[in-house]
């Protein structure tokens, strides 16, 4: 097991090293790409004559590369940078981007975690409920309703939500993630004001997200019905309730553990159109931003930081999963 561990350990961080390599290929040696695009901003915001030795100090503290020294020493400085948290500093808020990321990323796991728990649980309870109902009406309605849910983009409920409940009933906010005059702390109008904003944000998710959840709990409900431990429970007279809860439900939910934690991962993606939409100030939305303004370091900061998350997520995925069901604990198991 230990090294089982370590060897996702070590493909975990050539991951994140593989990416940040990228990122700096992007900056550094694309030709006319943002090296080139941020001094050409240094230089037409400077006043007067252009002090190229000041641009290229203004150009290393906005990226962590200097581009006077060699590309090996720019890299290495920029690996150095990047992995003690240092993404440079942002051109349009004139902010260090770590700061940003840092402000930002509570909100995103909030409205992104919570989306993924409930939806995860409606699913459970429902696909449960369908597979011990196979072939009823209840079986027949829900599989309609949650694959039309399911087919529904995640963007399209939101632009639907936003314009009904906020912008027409208006029982919503259309923007923010907390009440401007509300005393920032553990109160309840601090409380009730930040659940109020990213309630919209969180149903889109979870309307268009619990249908895939429920049809896969169904399938493997429906698939340990049929097993012979489950006869050989019912014949040695097991409570029902045990049986539902320990054999069936335990073995249904197994499968879609990995796919829990990935999915947390993943969705991070998704919070860009997402968080833009409802313009909630998350990752996302900064991301969104800096790319509309060409806001390299920003840009680069947030792609990099949603990269480890998915990665964070695969891996704890990967090796507490062979803790849970000891069936896939062998070291063959791959997931990156």
């Amino acid at each position: 097991m230990a090294n089982r561990i370590t060897k996702r350990v070590a493909q975990a961080l050539l991951t994140v090293v593989v990416v940040i390599t990228l990122t700096f290929g992007m900056i550094r040696l694309m030709p006319g790409g943002p090296m080139d695009y941020l001094k050409a901003q240094l230089i037409q915001s400077s006043s007067g004559s252009v002090d190229m030795q000041r641009i290229n100090a203004l150009v290393q503290a906005y990226t962590n590369i200097n581009p006077e020294k060699p590309v090996l020493q720019q890299y290495i400085d920029y690996m150095t940078a990047v992995l003690s948290g240092d993404f440079g500093r942002s051109v349009v808020y004139n902010q260090p981007v770590s700061d940003i990321i840092a402000n930002a990323l509570p909100w995103t796991l909030l409205v992104m975690v919570v989306s993924i728990l409930l939806m995860f649980a409606i699913g459970i309870v429902l696909g449960a409920v369908m597979a011990y109902n196979e072939g009823e009406r209840i079986d027949l309605g829900s599989t309609i309703v949650g694959i039309l849910l399911n087919s529904i983009p995640y963007y399209v409920a939101g632009i639907l939500l936003v314009y009904v409940l906020g912008y027409q009933l208006q029982w919503f906010p259309t923007g923010g993630r907390m009440n401007t005059e509300t005393i920032v702390g553990f109160n309840y109008a601090f409380i009730a004001g930040v659940l109020h904003h990213a309630a919209l944000p969180i149903a889109s998710l979870v309307i268009t997200g619990f249908g895939g959840w429920a049809l896969t709990m169904r399938g493997n409900s429906i698939r340990v019905l049929g097993e012979d431990y489950l006869r050989v429970a019912q014949l040695r007279g097991l409570p029902s309730r045990r049986i539902s809860l320990w054999y069936v439900g335990r073995n249904a939910i197994l499968p879609m553990y990995t796919g829990l934690l990935i999915s947390i991962g993943f969705i991070f993606g998704g919070s860009v159109i997402l968080e833009q939409i409802f313009r909630y100030p998350g990752v996302g939305y900064y991301l969104y931003q800096s790319i509309g303004a060409r806001d390299y370091p920003l840009m680069m900061g947030g792609f990099i930081v949603i990269t480890i998350t998915v990665v964070i997520g695969v891996f704890v995925a990967d090796v507490t999963y062979g803790f849970i069901d000891p069936r896939a604990g062998g070291d063959n198991n791959e997931s990156y």
